[in-house]
């Protein structure tokens, strides 16, 4: 299926909800480090869980008329990660073709995507790479997407501008089309301090093929809006580039969630109303859930858009 053409001719994209963390929270199922989830393609149990996950996420889209966005769960089996452990450069081609597979029993719109990441702490902005290092860095996953045939690649929860340029740079060079994802605060700048305004306006000046949009992932609605109520990021770019959300179900910061105690989640009603809230504001194409999120978040919010 081609990306470009479901991107230009859907009003909505439904991407998946959580992953990582239902299969600590609901199945018991420990990260696979160093690639954390990409090695759980290869165990029955983790696999299973794998695609009963995906397929409520499917299902949903398939309810209610939306074309669906997954990504392979390999955004820390980067060449460093996948060197040290116990597996081969082949994990990708392997979680492409399991993804692949999984859609293909369904009779619906599904886009497969090579989902990639920072090398160091996407909350922290620590050990971020230069622009010409992450160049180098990613290429490596990209090209192994582009082998794999993903329909599109996605780098999620970018914190820091030099290395989603070069990130964006690696993608580039493979030909499939891309998203850049960033990790964001309710100031409107990524972790590292560059507004997200800035951010699109340098990545799109560092790339020839630009990527198709941006978008933020592991937030709440309610900070985004925040953030792009921020006076320098209204504008022009903004409104016409950032097109989308994978939001969490908590409004807490990335700091808040760490420290412990009690952690305040949005239902599914008040989640949705905040995400249909920004598409109707922001012109979003692009919702799915993100930490905190199930099913029937991802229901609740394909409901809400029927409105739209």
């Amino acid at each position: 299926m081609n990306f470009l053409e479901s991107y230009e001719n859907n009003k909505i994209l439904l991407m998946e909800g959580a992953v990582g963390e239902r299969l600590k929270h609901e199945y018991f199922l420990d990260l696979d480090e160093p690639v954390a989830l990409a090695g759980h393609i290869y165990k029955e149990q983790s696999r299973s869980a794998l695609k009963e996950i995906y397929s409520q996420y499917i299902k949903t889209g398939v309810k209610f008329g939306y074309p669906v966005m997954l990504t392979t769960p390999t955004r820390r089996a980067n060449r460093e990660r996948v060197g040290s452990s116990a597996y081969s450069a082949d994990i990708i081609k392997d979680n492409v073709a399991f993804m692949r597979h999984l859609s293909e029993e369904y009779s619906h719109p599904v886009l497969i995507g090579g989902l990639m990441g920072c090398k160091g702490d996407a909350y922290k902005a620590t050990e971020q790479l230069s622009t010409r290092d992450a160049h180098n860095f990613h290429s490596w996953q990209a090209e192994l997407f582009k082998a794999a045939k993903a329909d599109y690649l996605f780098a999620g929860i970018m914190p820091a501008l030099p290395e989603a340029v070069g990130m964006a740079n690696a993608m580039e060079d493979t030909g499939l089309p891309y998203i850049i994802s960033f990790m964001i605060r309710e100031n409107g700048r990524l972790i590292d301090g560059t507004a997200i305004s800035e951010a699109i306006k340098i990545i799109d000046s560092e790339t020839v093929r630009k990527p198709v949009c941006y978008m933020t992932n592991c937030v709440h609605p309610f900070i985004l809006d925040k953030a792009l109520s921020q006076t320098f990021n209204q504008t022009a770019v903004v409104r016409e580039r950032f097109m989308g959300i994978q939001a969490n179900a908590s409004p807490m910061t990335p700091e808040e969630l760490e420290g412990g105690g009690d952690i305040i989640v949005s239902d599914p009603v008040e989640l949705s109303a905040g995400m249909i809230k920004l598409c109707k504001e922001y012109k979003f194409k692009i919702l799915g859930g993100c930490c905190g999120t199930d099913q029937c978040y991802m229901d609740a919010i394909a409901e809400r858009l029927m409105e739209i």
